[in-house]
């Protein structure tokens, strides 16, 4: 075994110790350039800056955020942060700070803060929990104007929307009163020309063959004119949804839609039907409609489909055949389409609509609890 000489240990040692201070040194220095970093970011940025323990108290503050809440520093420190966070807001910012502190990264959380004037003030913060320090750093911008603009346009929203509401149903009972006028007077009319045609026929036996047979055409196409009446009047404005509900009478759609056009069409309901305001069935009806009017049309479908499925958060309108299909991106501005999404909207629904050539169409509506 090889001798080692004592001043080699020494000169290991030293070189060691050397090295060891040289690290530790290095560490020091970054750690003060680190907090003269942040000292300058807390001096010169616009935005509220903050540390907050995990105790609830602010540790340090900028000067932005003394200017915007109006406290001295003095007066921010003595105090819980929740003292100066409106009241309405504090449960909600207790909840998320628990999370911070699990290690979630707060971003763009927004609450109220009440100034020392009394103003109340919306800031959107971003915040980072330092576990091995045991602080959180914030920061945060003041949003209260873009807030009272988004409430200026919400007012605004609300007004049109109540608007559009009642336009909705005033248009509704336009047309109840037409289907009305047409089903009772009209239908009741036609049906008394055809009483008239059939007791001329019976009470006189003796007319000739060529007078029976245009009697006998007019009483066929009185009793057609009697069913078109009555389909024209259920489109304008089906009674049996009011009184029977939306399952039934999508039912009775599908039935109609098949025997009109020999194509298969059924309708499944897994959904809870008293979610549903007379203004959604109504627009699930008017949607059901156009759907079924363009397939009619346009689709050359063989099979069609209507279901309504409820889960957890939404309800979900679908429309489905297997026809000739269309490029989406083609046709995008029509008026089936259009209408469609503006019933859609009205309802705060989302509509969607996936086709490809050769492969049929889905039309959906989203519409959540």
């Amino acid at each position: 075994m090889k001798e080692v000489s004592v001043p080699f240990l020494m000169n290991y040692n030293k070189r060691s110790i050397t090295k060891a201070g040289n690290c530790l040194l290095n560490k020091m220095e970054n750690f003060i350039n680190s907090q003269l970093e942040l000292s300058a970011f807390f001096d010169l940025t616009p935005d509220l800056v903050c540390i907050a323990g995990v105790d609830g108290y602010f540790k340090k503050i900028n000067a932005a955020f003394v200017k915007k809440l109006g406290f001295t520093e003095k007066e921010l420190f003595e105090k819980p942060i929740s003292a100066f966070i409106f009241f309405e807001d504090q449960d909600r910012t207790r909840a998320i700070r628990s999370n911070l502190l699990l290690g979630q990264t707060l971003q763009n959380f927004q609450n109220r803060y009440v100034t020392k004037s009394g103003q109340i003030i919306w800031l959107e913060w971003t915040s980072i929990y330092f576990s091995d320090n045991k602080f959180v750093l914030a920061i945060a911008k003041d949003i209260t104007e873009r807030k009272e603009l988004e409430k200026i346009v919400e007012v605004k929203y609300n007004k049109f929307k109540s608007l559009a509401t009642h336009f909705k149903k005033s248009i509704e009972k336009d047309r109840k009163f037409l289907a009305y006028t047409l089903h009772e007077e009209l239908a009741q009319l036609a049906s008394v020309v055809k009483m008239d045609l059939d007791m001329i026929t019976l009470s006189n036996p003796t007319l000739p063959e060529s007078v029976k047979e245009r009697i006998e055409h007019a009483t066929t196409l009185s009793h057609l004119l009697i069913n078109t009446i009555k389909r024209i009047s259920f489109s304008i404005s089906p009674a049996m949804l009011s009184e029977f509900g939306l399952t039934t009478t999508l039912e009775w759609l599908c039935k109609e839609f098949e025997l009109l056009n020999g194509i298969p069409c059924i309708f499944k309901g897994e959904y809870n039907e008293a979610i549903l305001t007379h203004e959604k069935n109504t627009d699930f009806f008017r949607i059901c409609q156009e759907s079924l009017t363009n397939i009619m049309y346009h689709a050359n479908a063989s099979n069609v489909s209507i279901s309504i499925i409820e889960d957890e958060i939404s309800v979900t309108l679908s429309i489905t055949d297997d026809g000739k299909g269309f490029n989406i991106n083609e046709i995008k501005n029509t008026s089936g389409i259009n209408s469609m999404l503006e019933l859609a909207s009205s309802i705060n629904g989302h509509l969607t609509i996936q086709s490809k050539p050769g492969v049929g169409t889905s039309v959906q509506v989203r519409l959540e609890k």
